[in-house]
């Protein structure tokens, strides 16, 4: 079985959330049998919800899509490092296997900080691959900030 990235719907939810004037962050869920259950961008600012990232919009659609609480076997595509609360979603979530593409060396919760998944409570990790489409989604991220400096 080869591999199949789908973090080009990812980007595409990213630069949809940009043009909201939203951090540049895009997320969706694969269904184990490779279909996209779930995609969102980032909507904490048109939502006026600081937990409205994209991760966790997403892993919330997906779980009603499927009727369940938990999205075992599913992955996640994710532009930019999940915090620790979209980390500790998804491992509540029971996600199969996180792909992100930027690092986020402030806030990330995967690879820097907290660290969730390495943490002796959390209950389930991931797989976890990084530095997918990470040019792409840095760039995104580099070029959403420096406008408005």
């Amino acid at each position: 079985m080869s591999f199949k990235s789908y973090m080009d719907i990812a980007l595409q939810e990213a630069q949809d959330a940009a043009a909201r004037g939203e951090v540049p962050v895009g997320a969706v869920v694969i269904s184990p049998e490779g279909e996209v259950i779930a995609r969102a961008g980032n909507r904490t600012r048109e939502d006026n919800d600081p937990t409205a990232h994209a991760e966790m919009l997403a892993i919330r659609e997906a779980c009603a899509r499927i009727g369940s609480e938990r999205l075992g076997g599913c992955a996640l595509y994710v532009t930019l490092e999940p915090c620790a609360m979209c980390a500790g979603a998804i491992a509540a979530a029971r996600i199969g296997r996180l792909y992100y593409g930027a690092s986020d060396p402030k806030s990330g919760g995967v690879a820097q900080g907290a660290r969730v998944f390495a943490h002796p409570q959390c209950h389930h990790a991931p797989e976890v691959f990084d530095g997918i489409a990470e040019e792409d989604s840095a760039a995104m991220l580099t070029a959403f900030f420096a406008a408005r400096r």
